[in-house]
């Protein structure tokens, strides 16, 4: 068998018409890919609430599983999702329990209150989780006791994906679509794509939506042409 088989119960009616709408994708602990270079971060929040440290904070690039495992953590501490902005009282929800603060280099934050957050979770014993696409050096923190607070934290990186991993994430994100996709597709996929969480999210992503307005099976011949599109997009061959 060469194509993906769709469940015809659950796809129907999308069959009609490629809206552009978000795939809900499984974000259990079970539901979690982990391979060698995940391997720190799913440990670190498997281990919780018995952290080297009170702040932890888990870098990777976009796509990688920060927000699965955030996702994990709030299962399994109740984490309340702050912004540590004034007027948030992002301190205080640190007070009084475990707390995540997601894409700390993307929302920004205001320092004197990421400050009064950590501090707020040093001293009630509560926990802080952050997520960010870079290290804490690369955010520019001006505030010598906030640098101060974040070079005590626990970093653990998410590192690039190999094959087998990938493979794996292009397999369940065609699953979360309920598209279950021949191995050897997957292969010629991972083969010849970008070597990102972000690049299989794209092409699964231009995949199903081009099968969907075409209304044909998923095929290694309609992997080539998105990968070619892609990679013409990109300026490489």
């Amino acid at each position: 068998m060469t194509d993906a088989k769709m469940a015809p119960d659950k796809r129907g009616a999308a069959e009609q018409l490629p809206l552009a709408f978000e795939h809900g994708s499984a974000t259990g602990r079970d539901d979690l890919l982990v391979s060698e270079r995940m391997a720190a971060a799913v440990s670190i929040v498997d281990a919780w609430p018995n952290w080297p440290s009170p702040v932890v904070i888990l870098t990777g690039p976009e796509g990688s599983g920060k927000s699965h495992l955030a996702q994990i953590f709030r299962d399994i501490s109740g984490a309340t999702d702050i912004l540590p902005q004034p007027g948030e009282a992002a301190s205080q929800a640190a007070a009084n329990g475990p707390v995540l603060f997601e894409d700390a280099d993307r929302k920004g934050f205001d320092e004197v209150e990421l400050f009064h957050v950590i501090n707020a979770v040093r001293q009630h014993g509560t926990t802080l989780l952050i997520t960010s696409r870079s290290f804490p050096p690369s955010w520019n923190v001006k505030l010598a006791d906030l640098n101060s607070r974040l070079k005590a934290a626990t970093v653990v990186e998410i590192g690039t994906p190999d094959e087998e991993l990938l493979g794996h994430l292009i397999a369940k994100l065609f699953a979360d679509r309920q598209l279950y996709i021949d191995d050897k597709i997957v292969g010629y996929i991972v083969s010849r794509m970008e070597r990102s969480f972000l690049a299989a999210q794209v092409v699964v992503d231009r995949m199903d939506r081009l099968a969907l307005a075409r209304r044909v099976k998923i095929t290694r011949s309609l992997a080539a042409e998105v990968l070619e599109t892609l990679a013409a997009a990109d300026g490489t061959d």
